[in-house]
């Protein structure tokens, strides 16, 4: 509460003053703009107060078994050769139900079991954690059981240790030597003896392997017969130990599986599809499939099951399964129906079950939907109509009388209709302000661009006109700032009321109010607006929409680029073919002919795969052996123009560096090369190409401050060293992508230089300064500040959309799904999240430097006036991320719900990132070490 009040009050006194602080203030309203999507979409969905429910009939188990195999695929378990389970095919095909667990948001371990064994999928406010710890204290199966016994992962076992009531103990020994202590220890086998208890087993084994191995590898395949063996050694020494009495329930599942290149978190049918065997007390054996289990997949005839009776379930559904086997109450937050298909027991018992199953979910949408009356006006209140509370009766005593008259069946059928009904009310509550919060916010967003506007009409354009105090005397009183500030007041007060008389969080304060003050600042500068609005008229309303429809056109393609990368190539072929449609061509031939190839050339990169999928070491080194083509030929060019230095600087920089860096990058594509023949052939990394790839990291960022600070110099050093280590971490086409990218900037470079000396759109009545490029320094930054002028638009938007197509360029960060950790082998084949998430960083912060780089010579050479640029790109970030901010999801899988978020993350830090990475580039580009620079230019 504290933050957002400190936020507002910032905002509000920043706003009125410049420079620094408008920067200040504009952060400020983003960090708001940013956390109202984890209060508007991602709230926790739980609920506390309800009233247990189990199964009231005698349960046909005394006891559950649950394994649980961490990464196991469906495929590979049930596809795989009978050989590689045969115990565990046994069952399926003689004495057990069989189905695919279908996984939910998002395919990681803690989730996972947390559907599993608490019956819903993670609380979405856990992202905020890293899904390391769920926020809200929820109740599980363990928890309702009478004790509950544990072995496996210290990352998932102490997950359900915590809280109160907990009944989960984690194993001190190894199973079997736990029953055989239980033999000589009185108390252990008195608790061992009692209805209602659990032994849970996390088995970490295949996910590890399928992490380093790959899960199509054969010793993947080996591990899942490890475990096979392992669940038939247990299994034996439970009967065992309980005498074989029949009382034992046995599931077997996973909580994620895994894509074919070793990750898992997102939404790929390898991660969600997992494998659920149930055998045991309470359990049907196997029976042949009815007409009415037809499934439109192939999979059961695949996995030569079509035989057999198929049930699938949802991961959440295996929770009830458990407690109904063992007849303790449903977890208070299971949002699982149970699966009746599963069950071997009378009718009377499966229509009870899932009576008690609908209350407890009912008992859910009851509290649910009280707590949202008690924070609305009743005269704004409206109730989910389907399940109000005279249905709801009707709904309790129409089962109850169909369970007396032993209607079984249809007791069943409306049980699961009034689960439905209950659940679809669940997410009407949950979500009950979303469209209030949402048009609040995109209030904001569009006030904080008509302020950002107002600010580029005044400050950086000569449209807006000063008015004197006489010629704002004579405005009408509602257009002067005392009476807009009455007005205005008066709306903050009556938003104040409304939220208070509605105790509704402070949060909703500052979503209200904010647009309020955004939209006040922006009425205030009225006269501002009328001058635009008249100097569009007068300049012909048709070319300022024509220019509104291109930018607002250039802009789409950006935002579904995000989505369909295809998109971006369609962008790059625009920007291709543009110049031949106007008069540059005529002009500048070669430079319009060499921007067109290099677009092209990178247009190609956004329609290839994804990288991740798979390692194609051999374009990696023909990227290596291209770059040094290149490099030798752009040193020749540089000495032969006569763009050198002379005297002292001219041995450092001519003689020794270029060839320095071109044998690092050499060295790159031998490191590179040779590491991976050593890791296929299962020798590791060695140690000195891991000592090598350190080296070259640290040598990236140093080497090209020891190069002048000429323009086309500083460049070529910074493009050599940033390449090394890029390629050091590619396994595919990212190496080529990085270099058609290089060639495109210095097209870029040239195209505005050549197009500045020959357009006559001159600000302010001056004759624009445009350096010639081989006379540029980047150490002597001054600038001479200027008016916008129309290409300025232009280049802001290449601007954004080389940086977008840096950060997409080859799908290597556009989801958590596509990296593969051989990104880094040759640092690291350790498995270390952090070190390999820095690395995986770096590596895509490469292509954004180098945009930035070229960027910031653009701005020297043409003198194009920073701080209005900067407005401009806001703007243009403004009004991508307002359209992101309705594309955000909190269904569906993870995939989708972390790529929706990522895409909102990286344009509201768009701005953020301009800031970071024009100083780093500064600094790149302007800081020597050496000898001071004595030389001149040739």
């Amino acid at each position: 509460m504290i933050h957002y009040t400190q936020s507002v009050c910032l905002f509000f006194f920043f706003f009125r003053q410049s420079g620094i602080s408008l920067i200040i203030a504009g952060l400020v309203v983003h960090v708001v703009f940013f956390i109202s999507i984890f209060d508007i979409y991602f709230t926790s969905p739980l609920v506390h107060g309800m009233t247990p429910f189990q199964t009231p009939l005698e349960p046909p188990s005394k006891r559950l078994v649950l394994f649980v195999t961490d990464g196991l695929r469906a495929d590979k378990f049930f596809g795989a050769d009978r050989s590689t389970a045969p115990y565990m095919r046994d069952v399926i095909e003689k004495r057990g139900a069989w189905g695919i667990s279908h996984t939910r948001v998002p395919t990681e371990s803690r989730p996972g079991h947390v559907a599993l064994i608490a019956g819903f999928y993670e609380d979405v406010s856990a992202v905020a954690k890293g899904w390391k710890e769920n926020p809200v204290e929820f109740d599980s199966v363990f928890n309702e059981s009478q004790t509950t016994w544990s072995w496996g992962s210290p990352d998932i076992l102490p997950m359900f240790a915590k809280g109160k009531g907990i009944k989960c103990r984690c194993g001190v020994y190894f199973i079997h030597e736990f029953f055989e202590e239980a033999k000589r220890n009185a108390s252990l086998a008195r608790l061992l003896s009692q209805d209602r208890i659990v032994l849970f087993l996390h088995l970490l084994g295949l996910d590890t392997c399928g992490h380093s191995q790959k899960p199509h590898s054969e010793e993947y395949l080996r591990n899942i017969r490890i475990v096979d063996e392992g669940i038939k050694n247990i299994s034996q020494v439970v009967d065992s130990y309980f005498q074989q009495d029949g009382r034992t329930s046995y599931i077997m599942t996973a909580d994620h599986g895994m894509t074919n290149w070793g990750s898992h978190g997102a939404g790929h049918p390898h991660e969600t599809l997992t494998p659920l065997v149930a055998w045991g007390a309470g359990i049907r054996r196997a029976v042949p499939p009815t007409s009415q289990d037809g499934y439109s997949d192939t999979f059961s005839e695949d996995w030569n099951l079509s035989h057999l009776k198929r049930s699938d379930v949802n991961q959440a559904d295996i929770a009830p399964l458990m407690s109904s086997l063992i007849g303790i109450a449903f977890p208070l937050n299971s949002v699982g129906l149970l699966p009746l298909d599963y069950l071997n027991n009378t009718m009377e018992y499966k229509a009870k079950s899932i009576f008690a199953n609908a209350q407890q979910i009912l008992a859910q949408y009851q509290v649910k939907m009280s707590q949202k009356q008690e924070t609305t006006l009743s005269a704004l209140f409206k109730p989910f109509m389907p399940l109000t509370l005279s249905k709801q009766a009707d709904k309790m005593r129409s089962i109850r009388s169909d369970i007396q008259t032993e209607k079984f069946q249809e007791a069943i059928d409306q049980s699961k209709e009034l689960i439905q009904l209950a659940l679809d009310g669940l997410t009407y509550y949950h979500s009950y302000d979303r469209f209030f919060l949402g048009v609040s916010v995109a209030f904001g967003f569009l006030g904080w661009m008509a302020f950002v506007f107002t600010l580029i009409i005044r400050d950086h354009t000569d449209i807006s006109k000063h008015r004197t105090k006489m010629e704002l005397s004579d405005l009408p009183v509602w257009r002067t700032e005392r009476g807009l500030a009455v007005v205005f007041a008066a709306v903050a007060m009556t938003v104040i009321i409304l939220l208070f008389v509605q105790s509704l969080p402070f949060s909703h304060y500052v979503y209200c109010l904010l647009p309020v003050i955004l939209w006040w600042e922006v009425i205030r500068r009225n006269t501002i607006l009328e001058d635009a609005w008249k100097n569009g008229i007068k300049n012909n309303v048709l070319t300022v929409l024509l220019i509104l429809g291109i930018g607002g056109g250039g802009l789409e393609i950006i935002v579904m680029g995000f989505f369909r990368r295809e998109l971006l190539s369609v962008g790059f072929i625009s920007m291709a073919v543009w110049p031949w449609v106007s008069s540059t061509s005529k002009a500048h031939r070669k430079t319009v002919l060499a921007w067109s190839i290099s677009c092209i050339l990178v247009a190609i990169f956004p329609m290839m795969p994804v990288v991740g999928r798979g390692a194609n070491y051999s374009l990696v080194t023909l990227a290596g052996v291209l770059a040094l083509v290149c490099a030798v030929m752009c040193l020749w060019g540089l000495k032969s123009s006569g763009m050198g230095i002379t005297g002292h600087e001219k041995y450092i920089n001519l003689g020794i560096l270029p060839y320095i860096q071109m044998g690092v990058i050499f060295a790159s594509v031998l490191i590179v090369t040779t590491t991976a023949w050593s890791i296929s052939n299962k020798e590791g990394l060695p140690l000195v190409n891991q000592l090598g790839s350190w080296t070259i990291l640290g040598l990236s960022i140093i080497l090209p401050l020891f190069s002048a600070t000429q323009l086309y110099h500083r460049l070529y050093s910074i493009a050599m060293a940033l390449f090394a280590p890029y390629l050091l971490m590619s396994t595919a086409h990212e190496g080529m992508f990085c270099l058609a990218l290089c060639l495109l900037l210095f097209s870029w470079l040239q195209m505005e230089y050549k197009l500045a000396q020959t357009e006559k759109s001159i600000s302010d009545g001056h004759k624009q300064l445009v350096r010639a490029l081989d006379k540029v320094d980047f150490s002597q930054m001054d600038t001479v500040e200027r008016h916008l002028i129309q290409a300025d638009l232009r280049c802001a938007y290449f601007f954004v959309f080389l940086i977008i197509s840096a950060f997409f360029g080859t799908g290597n960060i556009a989801s958590i799904n596509s990296f593969d950790p051989a990104s880094v082998y040759c640092f690291l084949t350790v498995f270390s999240p952090f070190v390999m998430g820095a690395l995986m960083l770096w590596k895509n912060l490469i292509p954004f430097l180098l945009v930035t780089c070229t960027f910031h010579a653009i701005h020297l050479s043409l003198q194009v006036p920073t701080k209005s640029l900067f407005l401009v790109v806001l703007l243009m970030s403004d009004f991508m991320g307002l359209q992101f901010f309705f594309m955000v999801q909190d269904h569906g899988s993870w995939l989708e719900i972390g790529t929706s978020i990522s895409h909102y993350v990286v344009v509201m830090c768009s701005i953020i990132f301009l800031i970071m990475f024009l100083g780093l580039a500064t600094i790149l580009t302007s800081w020597r070490i050496g000898p001071k620079q004595t030389g001149k230019n040739l």
